[in-house]
Protein backbone atom coordinates (compact mmCIF):
# COMPACT_ATOMS: atom_id res chain seq x y z
CA UNK A 1 0.00 0.00 0.00
CA UNK A 2 0.96 3.33 -0.97
CA UNK A 3 1.46 5.67 2.28
CA UNK A 4 4.13 8.33 0.71
CA UNK A 5 2.30 11.46 -0.79
CA UNK A 6 4.71 11.86 -3.93
CA UNK A 7 4.62 8.46 -4.92
CA UNK A 8 0.74 8.28 -5.05
CA UNK A 9 0.52 11.51 -6.99
CA UNK A 10 3.82 9.92 -9.47
CA UNK A 11 1.73 6.64 -9.83
CA UNK A 12 -1.47 8.63 -10.73
CA UNK A 13 0.35 10.91 -13.41
CA UNK A 14 2.94 7.65 -15.07
CA UNK A 15 -0.74 5.66 -15.87
CA UNK A 16 -2.57 8.41 -17.51
CA UNK A 17 0.27 8.99 -19.95
CA UNK A 18 0.68 5.24 -20.31
CA UNK A 19 -3.07 5.80 -21.73
CA UNK A 20 -2.13 8.72 -23.51
CA UNK A 21 1.22 6.82 -25.28
CA UNK A 22 -0.93 3.73 -25.78
CA UNK A 23 -3.86 5.93 -27.57
CA UNK A 24 -0.97 7.77 -29.98
CA UNK A 25 0.83 4.91 -30.35
CA UNK A 26 -1.07 1.81 -31.14
CA UNK A 27 -4.17 4.10 -32.76
CA UNK A 28 -6.30 0.53 -31.02
CA UNK A 29 -10.23 0.95 -32.24
CA UNK A 30 -10.97 0.67 -28.38
CA UNK A 31 -9.72 3.96 -27.50
CA UNK A 32 -12.50 5.23 -29.77
CA UNK A 33 -14.71 3.82 -27.79
CA UNK A 34 -13.51 4.32 -24.30
CA UNK A 35 -11.18 7.53 -24.32
CA UNK A 36 -7.94 7.60 -22.29
CA UNK A 37 -9.99 10.05 -19.84
CA UNK A 38 -12.42 7.82 -19.30
CA UNK A 39 -9.84 4.74 -18.72
CA UNK A 40 -7.99 6.79 -16.49
CA UNK A 41 -10.78 7.71 -14.20
CA UNK A 42 -12.13 3.67 -14.40
CA UNK A 43 -7.97 2.61 -13.88
CA UNK A 44 -7.73 4.99 -10.51
CA UNK A 45 -11.40 3.73 -9.31
CA UNK A 46 -10.09 0.56 -9.12
CA UNK A 47 -6.45 1.00 -7.62
CA UNK A 48 -8.96 2.98 -5.09
CA UNK A 49 -11.08 0.10 -4.61
CA UNK A 50 -8.13 -2.37 -4.04
CA UNK A 51 -6.66 0.32 -1.56
CA UNK A 52 -3.52 0.33 -3.88
CA UNK A 53 -2.86 3.53 -2.12
CA UNK A 54 -3.65 4.92 1.65
CA UNK A 55 -6.91 7.55 1.28
CA UNK A 56 -5.43 8.67 4.99
CA UNK A 57 -1.92 8.65 4.39
CA UNK A 58 -2.70 10.94 0.90
CA UNK A 59 -5.17 13.02 1.19
CA UNK A 60 -2.91 15.57 2.59
CA UNK A 61 -0.99 15.40 -1.13
CA UNK A 62 -4.49 15.67 -2.47
CA UNK A 63 -5.65 18.72 -0.77
CA UNK A 64 -2.82 20.24 -1.72
CA UNK A 65 -2.57 19.96 -5.20
CA UNK A 66 -6.32 19.50 -6.95
CA UNK A 67 -7.71 22.87 -6.20
CA UNK A 68 -3.97 24.20 -7.13
CA UNK A 69 -3.84 22.79 -10.60
CA UNK A 70 -7.50 22.91 -11.49
CA UNK A 71 -7.97 26.79 -11.14
CA UNK A 72 -4.69 26.59 -13.46
CA UNK A 73 -6.09 24.20 -16.05
CA UNK A 74 -8.99 26.56 -16.16
CA UNK A 75 -7.65 29.21 -16.73
CA UNK A 76 -5.16 27.63 -19.93
CA UNK A 77 -8.79 26.09 -21.67
CA UNK A 78 -10.11 29.44 -21.41
CA UNK A 79 -7.11 31.24 -23.19
CA UNK A 80 -8.34 29.31 -26.44
CA UNK A 81 -11.92 31.15 -26.32
CA UNK A 82 -11.32 34.40 -27.98
CA UNK A 83 -15.01 35.67 -28.25
CA UNK A 84 -14.41 37.87 -30.98
CA UNK A 85 -14.15 34.40 -33.12
CA UNK A 86 -17.17 32.90 -31.93
CA UNK A 87 -19.09 35.87 -32.61
CA UNK A 88 -18.19 35.12 -36.52
CA UNK A 89 -20.22 31.79 -36.55
CA UNK A 90 -23.40 34.30 -36.46
CA UNK A 91 -26.22 34.57 -35.26
CA UNK A 92 -28.02 31.26 -36.72
CA UNK A 93 -25.56 29.35 -35.20
CA UNK A 94 -24.91 30.61 -32.37
CA UNK A 95 -29.03 30.51 -31.61
CA UNK A 96 -28.39 26.59 -32.41
CA UNK A 97 -25.43 26.79 -29.82
CA UNK A 98 -27.53 28.29 -27.26
CA UNK A 99 -31.54 26.39 -28.08
CA UNK A 100 -28.85 22.79 -27.42
CA UNK A 101 -27.95 24.53 -24.26
CA UNK A 102 -31.27 25.71 -23.14
CA UNK A 103 -32.61 21.99 -23.53
CA UNK A 104 -30.04 20.29 -22.11
CA UNK A 105 -30.92 22.58 -18.73
CA UNK A 106 -34.00 22.17 -18.78
CA UNK A 107 -33.62 18.48 -19.11
CA UNK A 108 -31.77 17.60 -16.41
CA UNK A 109 -33.91 20.12 -13.94
CA UNK A 110 -36.82 18.31 -15.39
CA UNK A 111 -35.02 14.89 -14.71
CA UNK A 112 -34.62 15.89 -10.89
CA UNK A 113 -37.64 16.88 -10.87
CA UNK A 114 -38.87 13.12 -11.82
CA UNK A 115 -36.67 11.12 -10.54
CA UNK A 116 -35.30 12.91 -7.22
CA UNK A 117 -36.60 10.28 -5.08
CA UNK A 118 -35.02 7.30 -6.89
CA UNK A 119 -31.61 8.89 -7.14
CA UNK A 120 -31.92 10.66 -3.66
CA UNK A 121 -32.18 14.71 -2.58
CA UNK A 122 -28.79 15.08 -2.91
CA UNK A 123 -28.02 13.79 -6.65
CA UNK A 124 -28.77 18.06 -7.84
CA UNK A 125 -24.78 18.04 -7.01
CA UNK A 126 -23.45 15.30 -9.08
CA UNK A 127 -25.95 15.80 -11.59
CA UNK A 128 -25.19 19.87 -11.55
CA UNK A 129 -21.35 18.69 -12.66
CA UNK A 130 -22.33 16.85 -14.97
CA UNK A 131 -24.42 19.56 -16.34
CA UNK A 132 -21.43 21.71 -16.55
CA UNK A 133 -19.82 18.90 -18.26
CA UNK A 134 -22.69 18.51 -21.58
CA UNK A 135 -22.90 22.41 -21.69
CA UNK A 136 -19.16 22.96 -21.81
CA UNK A 137 -16.38 19.71 -21.26
CA UNK A 138 -14.42 18.23 -18.34
CA UNK A 139 -12.71 21.00 -17.09
CA UNK A 140 -16.57 22.27 -16.47
CA UNK A 141 -17.65 19.72 -14.34
CA UNK A 142 -14.67 19.69 -12.26
CA UNK A 143 -14.95 23.05 -11.89
CA UNK A 144 -18.63 23.17 -10.30
CA UNK A 145 -17.28 19.93 -8.34
CA UNK A 146 -14.79 22.26 -6.51
CA UNK A 147 -17.09 25.27 -6.45
CA UNK A 148 -20.06 22.91 -4.75
CA UNK A 149 -17.74 20.83 -3.05
CA UNK A 150 -19.64 17.59 -4.73
CA UNK A 151 -17.73 14.17 -3.24
CA UNK A 152 -15.66 12.80 -5.10
CA UNK A 153 -18.24 9.32 -4.86
CA UNK A 154 -21.05 11.15 -6.45
CA UNK A 155 -18.92 12.59 -9.24
CA UNK A 156 -18.29 8.52 -10.18
CA UNK A 157 -22.41 8.74 -10.78
CA UNK A 158 -21.29 12.05 -12.68
CA UNK A 159 -18.77 10.22 -14.94
CA UNK A 160 -20.30 6.63 -15.71
CA UNK A 161 -23.39 9.27 -17.02
CA UNK A 162 -20.85 10.92 -19.05
CA UNK A 163 -19.47 7.89 -20.52
CA UNK A 164 -21.64 5.57 -21.12
CA UNK A 165 -24.59 8.15 -22.25
CA UNK A 166 -22.56 10.61 -24.04
CA UNK A 167 -20.68 7.45 -26.10
CA UNK A 168 -24.38 6.34 -27.32
CA UNK A 169 -25.31 9.66 -28.27
CA UNK A 170 -22.11 10.79 -30.25
CA UNK A 171 -23.14 6.86 -32.75
CA UNK A 172 -26.77 8.40 -32.76
CA UNK A 173 -25.86 11.97 -33.74
CA UNK A 174 -23.19 10.11 -36.42
CA UNK A 175 -25.87 7.97 -37.97
CA UNK A 176 -28.09 10.55 -38.23
CA UNK A 177 -26.09 12.40 -40.97
CA UNK A 178 -27.89 10.38 -43.50
CA UNK A 179 -30.96 12.11 -42.89
CA UNK A 180 -29.62 15.39 -43.16
CA UNK A 181 -31.46 16.36 -46.63
CA UNK A 182 -34.68 14.91 -45.12
CA UNK A 183 -34.13 17.06 -41.80
CA UNK A 184 -33.20 20.15 -43.84
CA UNK A 185 -36.18 20.14 -46.05
CA UNK A 186 -38.40 18.95 -42.96
CA UNK A 187 -37.17 22.48 -40.94
CA UNK A 188 -36.97 24.58 -44.89
CA UNK A 189 -33.44 25.75 -43.74
CA UNK A 190 -30.91 27.29 -45.55
CA UNK A 191 -27.30 26.11 -45.82
CA UNK A 192 -25.43 28.52 -47.61
CA UNK A 193 -24.23 30.52 -45.04
CA UNK A 194 -22.18 27.84 -43.35
CA UNK A 195 -19.73 27.88 -46.61
CA UNK A 196 -19.07 31.53 -46.31
CA UNK A 197 -18.32 31.27 -42.20
CA UNK A 198 -16.27 28.39 -42.82
CA UNK A 199 -14.01 29.78 -44.93
CA UNK A 200 -13.44 33.13 -42.83
CA UNK A 201 -12.53 31.16 -39.98
CA UNK A 202 -10.25 29.02 -42.14
CA UNK A 203 -8.14 31.72 -43.65
CA UNK A 204 -8.39 34.05 -39.93
CA UNK A 205 -6.69 30.52 -38.21
CA UNK A 206 -3.95 30.15 -40.63
CA UNK A 207 -2.73 33.73 -40.58
CA UNK A 208 -3.25 33.47 -36.68
CA UNK A 209 -1.04 30.05 -36.18
CA UNK A 210 2.29 30.13 -34.00
CA UNK A 211 4.89 27.28 -33.37
CA UNK A 212 4.76 25.92 -29.82
CA UNK A 213 8.52 26.27 -27.93
CA UNK A 214 10.34 26.05 -24.86
CA UNK A 215 9.82 29.56 -24.39
CA UNK A 216 5.96 29.97 -24.63
CA UNK A 217 5.15 26.84 -22.78
CA UNK A 218 6.94 28.15 -20.24
CA UNK A 219 5.58 31.65 -20.05
CA UNK A 220 2.14 30.22 -20.04
CA UNK A 221 2.83 27.43 -16.98
CA UNK A 222 4.12 30.60 -15.14
CA UNK A 223 1.49 32.91 -15.82
CA UNK A 224 -1.56 30.02 -15.16
CA UNK A 225 0.19 28.59 -11.68
CA UNK A 226 0.14 33.23 -10.92
CA UNK A 227 -3.46 33.49 -11.91
CA UNK A 228 -4.66 30.35 -9.81
CA UNK A 229 -2.71 31.81 -6.33
CA UNK A 230 -3.92 35.07 -7.42
CA UNK A 231 -7.62 33.95 -8.17
CA UNK A 232 -7.85 31.84 -5.08
CA UNK A 233 -6.79 34.95 -3.14
CA UNK A 234 -9.28 37.28 -4.61
CA UNK A 235 -12.26 34.44 -4.49
CA UNK A 236 -11.38 34.21 -0.48
CA UNK A 237 -11.27 37.95 -0.36
CA UNK A 238 -14.77 38.42 -2.38
CA UNK A 239 -16.32 35.57 -0.48
CA UNK A 240 -15.93 37.60 2.59
CA UNK A 241 -18.13 40.51 1.78
CA UNK A 242 -20.66 38.99 -0.71
CA UNK A 243 -21.09 35.41 0.88
CA UNK A 244 -24.70 34.52 -1.60
CA UNK A 245 -22.06 32.27 -2.69
CA UNK A 246 -19.25 30.08 -0.94
CA UNK A 247 -15.11 31.01 -1.63
CA UNK A 248 -14.97 28.11 -4.23
CA UNK A 249 -17.43 29.56 -6.25
CA UNK A 250 -16.19 32.89 -6.58
CA UNK A 251 -12.48 31.71 -7.12
CA UNK A 252 -14.05 30.15 -10.37
CA UNK A 253 -15.76 33.23 -11.57
CA UNK A 254 -12.59 35.27 -10.99
CA UNK A 255 -10.26 32.48 -13.30
CA UNK A 256 -13.00 32.34 -15.48
CA UNK A 257 -12.95 36.33 -16.23
CA UNK A 258 -9.37 36.60 -16.47
CA UNK A 259 -9.17 33.61 -18.52
CA UNK A 260 -11.34 35.14 -21.30
CA UNK A 261 -9.94 38.86 -21.22
CA UNK A 262 -6.67 37.35 -21.05
CA UNK A 263 -7.99 35.36 -24.33
CA UNK A 264 -8.28 37.97 -26.27
CA UNK A 265 -4.75 39.49 -25.32
CA UNK A 266 -1.44 38.25 -26.81
CA UNK A 267 -1.37 35.84 -24.38
CA UNK A 268 -4.36 34.18 -25.94
CA UNK A 269 -2.23 33.89 -29.25
CA UNK A 270 0.27 32.20 -27.01
CA UNK A 271 1.00 28.66 -28.10
CA UNK A 272 0.97 25.47 -26.16
CA UNK A 273 -2.42 26.34 -24.05
CA UNK A 274 -4.02 23.06 -25.83
CA UNK A 275 -1.50 20.81 -24.46
CA UNK A 276 -0.65 22.47 -21.03
CA UNK A 277 -4.27 22.67 -20.00
CA UNK A 278 -4.69 18.59 -21.38
CA UNK A 279 -2.09 17.73 -18.61
CA UNK A 280 -3.68 19.70 -15.92
CA UNK A 281 -6.60 17.96 -17.06
CA UNK A 282 -5.43 14.42 -16.77
CA UNK A 283 -3.86 15.32 -13.67
CA UNK A 284 -7.06 16.43 -11.89
CA UNK A 285 -9.17 13.64 -13.15
CA UNK A 286 -6.40 11.24 -11.93
CA UNK A 287 -6.32 12.84 -8.54
CA UNK A 288 -10.36 12.96 -8.48
CA UNK A 289 -11.06 9.19 -9.60
CA UNK A 290 -8.01 8.04 -7.14
CA UNK A 291 -10.67 8.96 -3.61
CA UNK A 292 -13.49 7.15 -5.39
CA UNK A 293 -14.41 3.60 -5.12
CA UNK A 294 -16.47 1.53 -7.93
CA UNK A 295 -18.00 -0.08 -4.27
CA UNK A 296 -20.21 3.23 -4.76
CA UNK A 297 -21.89 2.50 -7.48
CA UNK A 298 -24.44 0.11 -6.48
CA UNK A 299 -27.10 2.58 -8.20
CA UNK A 300 -25.28 3.28 -11.26
CA UNK A 301 -28.10 1.39 -13.49
CA UNK A 302 -30.65 4.32 -12.32
CA UNK A 303 -28.36 7.17 -13.09
CA UNK A 304 -27.83 5.64 -16.83
CA UNK A 305 -31.39 5.63 -17.05
CA UNK A 306 -31.72 9.32 -15.79
CA UNK A 307 -28.71 10.60 -18.46
CA UNK A 308 -31.14 8.70 -21.18
CA UNK A 309 -34.28 10.78 -20.08
CA UNK A 310 -32.20 14.47 -19.86
CA UNK A 311 -30.96 13.11 -23.40
CA UNK A 312 -34.58 12.65 -24.80
CA UNK A 313 -35.83 15.77 -23.39
CA UNK A 314 -33.19 17.48 -24.95
CA UNK A 315 -33.37 15.77 -28.38
CA UNK A 316 -37.28 16.73 -28.50
CA UNK A 317 -36.71 20.42 -27.52
CA UNK A 318 -33.95 21.04 -29.94
CA UNK A 319 -36.26 19.47 -32.33
CA UNK A 320 -38.77 21.92 -31.38
CA UNK A 321 -36.42 24.80 -32.34
CA UNK A 322 -35.23 23.47 -35.33
CA UNK A 323 -38.43 23.63 -36.86
CA UNK A 324 -39.34 27.09 -35.41
CA UNK A 325 -36.29 28.67 -36.55
CA UNK A 326 -35.61 26.51 -39.69
CA UNK A 327 -32.16 25.06 -38.37
CA UNK A 328 -30.21 22.68 -40.43
CA UNK A 329 -29.35 19.24 -39.01
CA UNK A 330 -25.61 20.54 -39.18
CA UNK A 331 -26.15 23.31 -37.11
CA UNK A 332 -28.14 21.18 -34.15
CA UNK A 333 -26.36 18.44 -34.52
CA UNK A 334 -22.71 20.17 -34.00
CA UNK A 335 -24.39 22.34 -31.10
CA UNK A 336 -25.32 19.36 -29.27
CA UNK A 337 -22.17 17.73 -29.52
CA UNK A 338 -20.22 20.75 -29.01
CA UNK A 339 -22.26 21.37 -25.39
CA UNK A 340 -22.35 17.32 -24.44
CA UNK A 341 -19.13 16.21 -26.29
CA UNK A 342 -17.01 19.43 -26.42
CA UNK A 343 -13.81 19.94 -28.46
CA UNK A 344 -13.07 16.10 -28.45
CA UNK A 345 -16.36 14.81 -30.72
CA UNK A 346 -18.21 18.30 -31.65
CA UNK A 347 -14.86 18.78 -34.54
CA UNK A 348 -15.28 14.99 -35.56
CA UNK A 349 -19.02 15.03 -36.46
CA UNK A 350 -18.64 18.34 -38.18
CA UNK A 351 -15.77 16.84 -40.85
CA UNK A 352 -18.40 13.90 -41.14
CA UNK A 353 -20.75 16.84 -43.00
CA UNK A 354 -17.48 18.41 -44.80
CA UNK A 355 -13.84 18.77 -43.74
CA UNK A 356 -14.38 22.43 -44.22
CA UNK A 357 -16.87 22.43 -40.98
CA UNK A 358 -14.14 21.34 -38.49
CA UNK A 359 -13.46 25.07 -37.70
CA UNK A 360 -17.50 25.88 -37.01
CA UNK A 361 -17.38 22.11 -34.60
CA UNK A 362 -14.14 24.08 -32.71
CA UNK A 363 -15.28 27.33 -32.18
CA UNK A 364 -18.71 26.04 -30.97
CA UNK A 365 -17.05 23.75 -28.79
CA UNK A 366 -14.90 26.29 -26.94
CA UNK A 367 -18.09 28.28 -26.68
CA UNK A 368 -19.45 25.70 -24.24
CA UNK A 369 -16.12 26.18 -22.16
CA UNK A 370 -16.90 30.01 -21.91
CA UNK A 371 -20.60 28.94 -20.32
CA UNK A 372 -20.60 25.93 -19.41
CA UNK A 373 -19.41 26.54 -15.36
CA UNK A 374 -21.78 29.41 -15.14
CA UNK A 375 -24.51 27.24 -16.92
CA UNK A 376 -24.30 23.71 -14.52
CA UNK A 377 -24.26 26.57 -11.30
CA UNK A 378 -27.14 28.02 -12.65
CA UNK A 379 -29.20 24.48 -12.97
CA UNK A 380 -27.84 23.51 -9.56
CA UNK A 381 -29.60 26.14 -8.26
CA UNK A 382 -32.70 25.35 -10.11
CA UNK A 383 -32.86 21.63 -9.14
CA UNK A 384 -32.23 22.57 -5.40
CA UNK A 385 -35.72 24.24 -5.71
CA UNK A 386 -37.11 20.42 -5.75
CA UNK A 387 -35.11 19.30 -3.27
Amino acid sequence: MITNGFTYVAVLIALAALLIGLDKKTKWKFFKYVPPVVLLYLLAMVFCSLKVWDLEATKATYSALKNNILYTMIFLMLLRCDIRKIMKLGPRMLGGFFAASVSIAIGFVATFAIMSSALGTDSWRALSALCGSWMGGSGNMIAIQAALNIGEGDMAYALVIDSIDYSIWVMFLLWAINFAPKFNKWTKSNTRALDEVCSRLEEADNLEKNPMTFASLFVLLGIGLLVSALSQNAGAAIGTTFTFLDNSTWTVLVVTIVGLVCAVTPIGKIAGSTELSNIFLYAVIALLASRASLLELADAPIWILAGFMILAIHAVLLLIFAKIFKLDMFTCGVASLANIGGTASAPILAGSYSPALVPVGVLMALMGYVIGTGGGLLVARLMQLFV
